[in-house]
């Protein structure tokens, strides 16, 4: 299948999957950009995935759901604005020939899931919403610094070659904020740069990679020193990893 990212509102990314004859929509907050996608290629709407319950994920569901030809899934322990297929961890289904495996990554919201994605062969697509960033996380509106650090650990956990499609492109804001808590990581520094590259050239820098998420991202680093010195001179209480992300998830909020 064919990745295409779809822009929405100021920074969302609509995320499209598709084989040529239908597609796979993810987090439509917005019906129109999915509505041109699917007549300018000739696609049918095949199923929809939904990470979590915020309108800017959600609300293009209603316009889309005549559209679709199977299923919307969304999270089990979140109220939706139309009729889903409820999704928990360790639930799995298959969708145009790929195998999709859905995780409880509560923290950004109390109910919100991510999908991985597996054509036969191929390697992983990570759908997870608001919950990881390339090179930060998201805010915690409704869960604890312990679910998200558990969520994120249970992300990079994944394989490497693992592609982060996240519903945001913010990974230059998310980048100026981990080069200030980690300004000694190299991986780090050459990331920045080909990222600053990509967005002067009118690119995505995304998807990201599991591999590249634990090289750069300071939210899944936080058993790394430098990290947790940051974190302890920004009010954590000790090294340890969730004082560590809460403590950098507050000074990311004003940051």
């Amino acid at each position: 299948m064919d990745l295409i990212a779809l822009p929405a509102f100021a920074d969302n990314l609509i995320w499209m999957l598709h084989d040529g004859r239908q597609a796979i929509v993810v987090d439509p907050g917005a019906a129109a950009p999915v509505r041109n996608a699917l007549r300018e290629r000739g696609l049918r709407l095949a199923a929809i995935l939904v990470t979590h319950h915020h309108p800017d994920h959600v609300g293009g569901l209603a316009e889309l759901e005549p559209l679709v030809e199977g299923t919307i899934f969304g999270p089990a322990h979140e109220a939706m604005p139309v009729a889903v297929e409820k999704m928990s961890q360790g639930m799995a289904f298959g969708l145009l020939g790929a195998r999709v495996e859905v995780l409880d990554v509560p923290g950004h919201t109390a109910g919100h899931i991510a999908y991985v994605v597996t054509e036969p062969g191929g390697e992983p697509w990570l759908f997870c919403g608001d919950t990881l960033f390339s090179g930060g996380c998201g805010r915690l509106f409704e869960g604890t610094p312990a679910q998200m650090r558990h969520s994120l650990d249970q992300l990079a956990a994944l394989p490497g070659e693992t592609r982060v499609c996240c519903a945001h492109e913010y990974t230059l804001s998310n980048l100026r904020f981990a080069r200030t808590v980690e300004p000694h990581n190299a991986a780090l520094a050459e990331y920045e740069t080909r990222c600053k590259a990509l967005r002067a050239e009118g690119a995505w820098t995304l998807p990201s990679t599991i591999a590249t998420e634990r090289a750069v991202n300071p939210f899944l680093r936080v058993r790394e020193p430098e990290v947790a010195a940051s974190a302890r001179a920004h009010g954590a209480a000790s090294a340890d990893p969730t004082a560590v992300l809460a403590a950098l998830r507050e000074w990311k909020n004003t940051f």
